[in-house]
């Protein structure tokens, strides 16, 4: 919650209060000494945080907050007893001194912000949430977990309803380990972000598109030409490793990856669809499919609401995510009747639809 302490606030854009007026409003430092070896794990995975600008971290009554709070707790006997009263789990997942700086004057700069009636600001690209124990964003992490709890669940199901001499069998059990990859880091993202959990993110996401773009191939052109699905695959991990060598060495630009991603959904989406329409009239179940790849891309709209956390907990990105769990049943029930499909066709002889 929002700390009480509620002092003059001018304006977003007014005079500023100095460090020395905003030092009574700090909050101490709670924290445990992390044990040496998960330390060194930690700092170099984690350590290294996302850097993105937004209106409450630009705003001078946050950054003097920040420096007070860092130069009052984080030095000296004050850290060591930060490090020391800070719970395990913290520790772990990389919060550091000066993390919680940042969270605790977040929750001051929101709420001078509330008290002269400003639109609540977001922080360094992101809304103010609520921390639950080491989770930043615990609607989403729970909402990525869950997606992933789905996907592990009808993947089992499907490996225990169709034969592994379906043709399709490894190629999906394949999508699903990069589905269920990319619901992990998901979880991990939501739970602490960081330089690494937000690229692993994006990227992890990214791939489960084009390995639905490579899913689509095989089962439209490669049963008949192999040849086509294996150059089609090579092209597709030419354009990961491009994509993923750009933002890592060239530029995290947030802009492009945006739009490579929506290119490369239209191509998936029209690509199944094309496939639904042609085969409507022969396979029963292909409205499955269909609505599937509909729902998918209709339910990513949601986004665009981005609106304040509700409690601050629930906002647009962590309703989409748990819209997106019911999903995962329909579609592995489309994969399930299909791959059926495919092995009767294949010991009777007919041709492939």
């Amino acid at each position: 919650m929002p700390l009480s302490s509620r002092r003059a606030f001018v304006s977003p854009h007014g005079p500023r209060p100095t460090a020395t007026t905003m030092a009574s409003a700090l909050p101490r430092c709670t924290s445990v000494r992390l044990p040496a070896v998960a330390a060194t794990v930690v700092l170099l995975l984690m350590s290294v945080h996302t850097v993105q600008s937004s209106q409450g971290d630009k705003e001078p009554v946050y950054r003097d907050c920040v420096k007070q709070c860092v130069r009052t707790n984080c030095t000296g006997a004050q850290l060591r007893g930060f490090q020391s009263a800070q719970p395990q789990y913290m520790a772990l997942t990389g919060w550091a001194c000066r993390d919680d700086c940042r969270y605790q004057c977040m929750w001051t700069t929101v709420g001078l912000y509330q008290a002269e009636g400003y639109t609540i600001p977001q922080f360094h690209g992101k809304w103010p949430f609520v921390r639950f124990l080491c989770f930043e964003e615990p609607a989403s992490a729970l909402a990525s977990l869950l997606n992933g709890l789905a996907c592990l669940l009808m993947l089992l199901r499907y490996r225990s309803t169709v034969p592994r001499q379906s043709p399709m069998y490894h190629t999906i059990n394949a999508f699903s380990l990069v589905s269920l990859n990319a619901w992990f880091w998901s979880t991990v993202f939501h739970t602490r972000d960081t330089y690494l959990t937000e690229k692993m993110d994006y990227f992890c996401a990214t791939a489960v598109i084009l390995y639905s773009i490579y899913l689509c191939c095989v089962r439209t052109l490669g049963l008949r030409r192999p040849v086509v699905s294996s150059m089609v695959g090579v092209l597709l991990i030419l354009a990961f490793t491009s994509h993923v060598s750009f933002l890592t060495f060239v530029s995290f630009d947030y802009g492009y990856n945006m739009a490579a991603n929506v290119a490369i959904g239209m191509v998936n989406l029209l690509w199944w669809l094309c496939w639904c329409w042609q085969n409507r009239r022969t396979l029963p179940y292909w409205w499955k499919c269909g609505l599937v790849v509909l729902l998918l891309h209709g339910l990513a709209l949601l986004e665009l609401l981005d609106f304040p956390p509700m409690l601050w907990v629930l906002d647009a990105h962590a309703v989409w995510h748990l819209s997106t769990i019911p999903v995962h049943f329909l579609f592995y029930s489309f994969l399930i009747d299909d791959s059926l499909y495919l092995l009767n066709t294949e010991k009777m002889g007919v041709k492939v639809e």
